[in-house]
Formats: structure tokens, sequence, C-alpha cells
């Protein structure tokens, strides 16, 4: 039985068309570091669960490997919130204004030079930016931290960039915003909720944030385009949401009643184990089950086996 009291073949019924999505394929490229390579060892997943989300993040990271093995002293961090609807948090299209705090301050205690937190909206991105909370929590932590080194602002239309992606399958160039490609640490902070194309949204799919044009078209080809994507601006540290979980009329919602709370925060410096487990302790879901995760084992980039992860419980 799925949360919320919906079984997977309801579920899989409200993603609406998941299924002829399973033979779908796209790829991305990568950022200042190099993309993700497939690793022998079990890639480690922190997890904690509990009423403070700040706190849920702080666990999390640890049981990951802490802050300080994915942010060095000096470095230029993106943060990658989902900022796209205008939504309140209660309303679980957005990632939680707390969690995106949590990983700034933890950011700047790495010894940060700077956080740039900004996302590309579906929605006015004013309203998006103002009513997820995101905007106001930001700006109220940057004028505590002093010294203008946390900043949210919005995209503009001019640092898209055309840019090759190497090794891509799929996706063989994609305007990518010069902020993230030009980032030392990229961290991606998703939100988990249900997609009525994807399926599922979790941290590969929020990385469509970073990309200016008709991103819509690609869902004609999603599973590959999200891996391409990561090939050129692969996620340093996911940090993933599941506070409060939208589990059905994703990816904008709008009813309460299709929001579940979890309280749960994931973190991993491995995108594909981040996603893998949200999927499965969110949703039940396997990678088998959602094409783009199925997809990204496929492409062996982080690893080629489901149980190429483990949890680490916060």
């Amino acid at each position: 039985m799925q949360p919320g009291g919906m079984n997977r073949r309801d579920f899989l019924k409200a993603a609406g068309g998941v299924a002829g999505l399973a033979a779908a394929g796209s790829v991305f490229p990568a950022s200042g570091e190099a993309a993700p390579a497939a690793s022998s060892r079990t890639a480690v997943v922190g997890a904690a669960t509990g009423p403070s989300v700040a706190e849920n993040v702080r666990r999390a990271i640890a049981s990951a490997g802490g802050i300080g093995s994915f942010v060095s002293r000096g470095d230029v961090v993106v943060l990658k919130p989902n900022i796209g609807w205008d939504r309140k948090p209660e309303q679980a299209a957005n990632t939680h204004p707390e969690l995106v705090v949590a990983v700034a301050e933890l950011c700047l205690s790495a010894g940060a030079k700077s956080v740039r937190v900004f996302d590309r909206t579906c929605n006015e991105p004013r309203r998006c930016y103002v009513n997820s909370g995101i905007q106001e929590a930001i700006e109220k932590f940057a004028a505590k931290a002093g010294s203008g080194a946390v900043r949210i602002y919005h995209v503009e239309d001019r640092k898209f960039v055309r840019t090759v992606i190497p090794g891509a399958t799929a996706m063989k160039e994609w305007e990518l915003y010069k902020d993230a490609l030009e980032a030392d640490k990229v961290i991606n902070l998703p939100v988990a909720k249900h997609h009525s194309l994807a399926g599922i949204t979790l941290g590969l799919k929020n990385m469509m944030g970073v990309m200016g044009g008709n991103r819509g078209q690609l869902h004609f080809n999603l599973s590959d385009c999200l891996v391409d994507l990561q090939r050129r601006i692969p996620a340093r540290l996911t940090v993933i949401d599941a506070t409060r979980v939208l589990l059905r009329n994703g990816p904008s919602g709008g009813n309460l009643s299709d929001v579940k709370v979890f309280n749960t925060v994931f973190a991993s410096g491995n995108a594909l184990a981040a996603d893998l487990a949200a999927a499965d302790r969110i949703f039940g879901f396997n990678a088998a089950e959602v094409p783009h995760l199925k997809k990204a084992l496929e492409s062996g980039l982080w690893f080629s086996s489901p149980s190429g992860y483990r949890i680490a419980e916060g």
C-alpha cells in the first residue's frame, strides 16, 4: 500500500503516463567538477526523522559523511531548491524554507565563501519566491549571518549559456545557467512529491531548474535528459525534503488533502542513491517502477545495482 492509502496501481494511474515514459531516454552535462563516476563502494544515504526540519538536515548530512565532505573552505556554493510553484509551504509543492536555511548555515560553517540560492520557476517568479516562504527565510538568515555571504535572487535570461554536454546520449547541448556552471559545488535541495509525467520527482528531476529554453519538450525523452544533465552539472550533495509530501496531483498540487507529513530528510553525495532511498521509503517504489531512475541505473554513472546504496539512520 502506498502512502496516503494509494496502492501502486492507483498511484501509477494518477501519475498519468509513467509507463509510457518507460522507453524514454535523455541526458545532460556537468559543471565545475567532473561528472559523477561509478564506484564499487556502497553509496551512503543519511536519513533522519523528527519534529525539527533543521535538526533532521543536520543529522542526515552528518550520517552521509558530514558537511565537510561536500563543501570546502572558500567554495562558491549554489543551492538549488524547488521554488517552482506559487504555493504555500504547507502545500508541499516547494522545498521547505527551513531546510534551505539549514543547508546554507552548514555551508557557511564549512567555510563556504558564498552561498547562492535560485530556481527557474514554473509559475510567476516573484509570487513563487514569496509564497514558498524561501525568499523571506533566506533573507532573514542572510541578515543575521552578515557579510552578504548568502543571497537569493531570480534567474536572468541573459545568464543561460548554450552548453555542450560531453558524453550525452540524448541531449548534446542545452542552455544552462551560468552560476550553476561556474559554482565550485552545487547542492540539490528537492522536495519529494508526485509528478503527473515523471511519476515522482526527487533530486534528478529537480535539477531541471538550472535549465533554460523549452524544458517541456524534454518530457518526451525525460529519462535520458535527466541523466545527461548530471553529466554536465553533477550535484555534489543531494538533500531531499520529505517533511510533507504531495502524494497526488503533482507537481503543483494545491489541495492539503493530497499532502501527508513524513518529517524526514535524506542526504547523500550520490544523487541516484538519495533518489532511490526516498522513492522506496516514501513512495514504495523501486528503480524499475520509475523510468528515469531505471535509466540512471542503466547509465552506470553512479552504480548499476539497485542494492548499490545503504541507508544510515541519523
